[in-house]
């Protein structure tokens, strides 16, 4: 399960705990610290990266300490709230080795290395996973392992732990060298979607070196680069072409928990210039072995601010080779993903500044050709919404439609959406806690209604309605069991979660979400198909 990590920011807060009787003083002390954060709105947060840049926030002449703590924003992303306490510098350094506090191990003239330790335990159940029919939906899954959940209650416990070492250390002015390298162990019990063995497996999660620098000039113009690669997480704007770069369950137990995240390789180069951001990138995802398509994605991305509240951005990725199949309806194989090109533009527009009332808007298009053979794909979604964010419990309520083709077969072109590595969270791309794993993001149009309430900055509640509908009754491609439709209604969901930050490395995260197959799942299922009901809960705990 995506907690919070690799949520966009909102705001970035720095506030100092005892400020000087010095106004200048701390003026100067606040405008280095956020410098040296380099942590904009937009950008995704990430505990690792945001303590090595405390690390060098530190470092500031009349800096004695500093801390953060996290909150969720007006519209679905996050708050940082970092507090920075003056005081004399120690030139003794900080952490183990000087006979501090863990987890840091070493703090001292840039060099900063630390321990990372992220627990989670999960508890999940169904009633009536897969419409109450696993034998039809899951028929000939190579991932069905023993007994998969079905008709009736079934429950399951999933845990995983995240340990390893993150580092950073300067090998030039303002130019550093970082790196990490951790595991995970992970375990499931019970009756789970797939499967009712109980499995455990251990294996490396991140392993990566990077180059990170930058720099501001006299009239403010920042300039900042990040040259990395290794295995490690990479999301592509918000997550409607790429965020699931690596696979979960089977052998590797935590299915829900979604405990992997690292691709097996990521290369990548990150220009920034004030508020343009320019990304190279190749990708191998780490699929799971009994379904690996081998497949990799080369790209390039560019995102830009050109007036307040407006973000613009396009993408262009290719897939160099992979042996996944795209099927015909009327029989074969139409061609591989290999040569697949996507062309994508977005934006999002709030034209109120942050923390004050009005609506915001987003829009994306995307467009899927391949050099091999005759392909046009298309997907998009467009959403408007509203937030009062200082109005009691700060409610916020949004419309997203969205659409992913389906392949007429009429037509001698292939157009059913590839979703390639779409994903994320309930809030992102993962579209119906429980229809996504019934229809994912093919074939399909979604309507959406959300809102989100917080009667606290460190408590949220997400509520959602959601109607699906098939773009063309020809599903093949999609679940077996419903290749043919007779009729385009899928289904409906609502659904609520709720998320809890006790503090900043303790969070709690529910939802339950009930679902109905709509006509034509249910005629395509004989017309036995039961409404779904799931419930989650998830303790996670990191330092």
């Amino acid at each position: 399960m995506d907690s919070y990590t690799n949520q966009l920011v909102e705001r970035v807060t720095v506030r100092i705990a005892n400020p000087s009787s010095d106004g200048a003083l701390n003026s100067r002390v606040e405008d280095q610290v956020r410098t040296l954060l380099s942590l904009f709105p937009g950008d995704r947060f990430s505990e690792e990266r945001l303590a090595f840049q405390l690390s060098q926030a530190r470092r500031i002449k009349d800096v004695a300490s500093t801390d953060y703590e996290v909150q969720f924003g007006a519209r679905n992303g996050l708050e940082v709230v970092v507090e920075v306490t003056l005081g004399d510098v120690s030139a003794e350094g900080r952490g183990l080795a000087f006979g501090g506090d863990f987890p840091t191990i070493y703090d001292r003239n840039g060099t900063y290395v630390r321990f990372k330790l992220d627990l989670l335990g999960l508890y999940y159940a169904n009633n009536n996973a897969w419409y109450g029919r696993p034998d039809a939906m899951l028929a000939d899954n190579p991932l069905v392992q023993g007994t998969p959940a079905g008709e009736g209650w079934d429950q399951w416990l999933e845990t995983y732990a995240h340990y390893g070492i993150y580092g950073i250390t300067p090998i030039a002015p303002q130019t550093y060298l970082y790196g990490g390298l951790s595991a995970i162990t992970a375990g499931s019990a019970g009756q789970e979607l797939f499967t009712d063995k109980s499995r455990s497996y251990t294996g490396i999660e991140d392993a990566y070196l990077g180059v990170v620098g930058g720099s501001t000039d006299a009239r403010g113009n920042r300039l900042a680069y990040n040259l990395t690669f290794g295995r490690q997480r990479f999301t592509l704007a918000d997550g409607f072409l790429m965020a699931n770069t690596a696979a979960n369950g089977q052998e590797r137990a935590a299915l829900q928990a979604n405990a992997r995240w690292a691709s097996d390789f990521l290369a990548l180069a990150q220009l920034r210039y004030n508020d343009t951001k320019f990304e190279l990138f190749y990708i191998d995802p780490d699929e799971l072995p009994a379904i690996d398509s081998n497949t990799t994605y080369l790209g390039a991305n560019v995102e830009m601010k050109p007036m307040d509240g407006l973000t613009l951005g396009a993408a262009y990725v290719t897939s160099p080779s992979s042996n996944f199949s795209y099927f015909s309806p009327v029989g074969g194989i139409a061609g591989t993903r290999e040569g697949l090109k996507v062309y994508d533009a977005r934006l999002s527009y709030s034209p109120n500044p942050s923390g004050q009332a009005g609506p915001f808007f987003g829009a994306e298009y995307a467009v899927q050709r391949n050099k091999n053979f005759d392909m046009d794909a298309r997907a998009g979604w467009a959403e408007a919404g509203y937030s009062w964010p200082q109005a009691k419990w700060s409610p916020t309520v949004s419309y997203r439609l969205s659409m992913f083709s389906g392949d007429d077969p009429a037509t001698a072109t292939y157009e059913r959406w590839d979703p390639i590595l779409s994903g994320g969270n309930g809030q992102q791309w993962v579209q119906g806690a429980n229809h996504f794993k019934v229809v994912q993001n093919s074939n399909v149009l979604a309507h959406r209604v959300q809102a989100s309430f917080r009667p606290s900055p460190k408590v949220e509640i997400v509520p959602q309605l959601w109607a699906f509908y098939a773009d063309q009754e020809n599903n093949i491609g999609g679940n077996p069991a419903l290749s043919f439709l007779d009729g385009e209604e899928y289904g409906f969901e609502a659904n609520v979660t709720a998320k809890w930050f006790i503090n900043r490395n303790t969070y709690v995260h529910g939802h339950l979400a009930y679902t109905i197959p709509g006509d034509a799942a249910k005629s395509a299922l004989g017309g036995d198909a039961k409404n779904w009901l799931s419930a989650m809960v998830f303790f996670r705990y990191a330092f």
